[in-house]
C-alpha cells in the first residue's frame, strides 16, 4: 500500500504537464538536476573538510634564513614605482 503503482505515476505526470506545460518541463528538470549536482558536491566537500581537519588549512609561511630580512613596505612600494617609470 505504501508504493505507488503505474497509474499513480501516470496521474502525477499528467498533473505536472498541465501545471507547467510541456515546454517548461525539460528546463525545470535540467535545473533540478543541476541543483542536485551542486548539492551533492557541496555535501562531499563538507565531508572531506571534516576528514582533513587534522591538516592545516593553509600552507605554513616560509621562514627566511637568519640575516635575510625583507625591506619595509614603504621602501618596496617606492622601488616599484621607480622601476616602472
Amino acid at each position: 500500500m505504501g508504493a505507488l503503482s503505474w497509474w499513480h505515476w501516470a496521474i502525477v505526470l499528467v498533473v505536472l504537464v498541465v501545471l507547467f506545460g510541456s515546454k517548461k518541463l525539460p528546463d525545470a528538470a535540467r535545473g533540478l538536476g543541476q541543483s542536485l549536482r551542486i548539492f551533492k558536491s557541496e555535501v562531499k566537500e563538507m565531508q572531506n573538510d571534516g576528514k582533513d581537519s587534522d591538516e592545516p588549512a593553509a600552507p605554513a609561511k616560509r621562514e627566511l634564513p637568519p640575516g635575510e630580512a625583507t625591506p619595509p613596505a614603504s621602501q618596496t612600494s617606492s622601488d616599484d614605482v621607480k622601476k616602472s617609470a
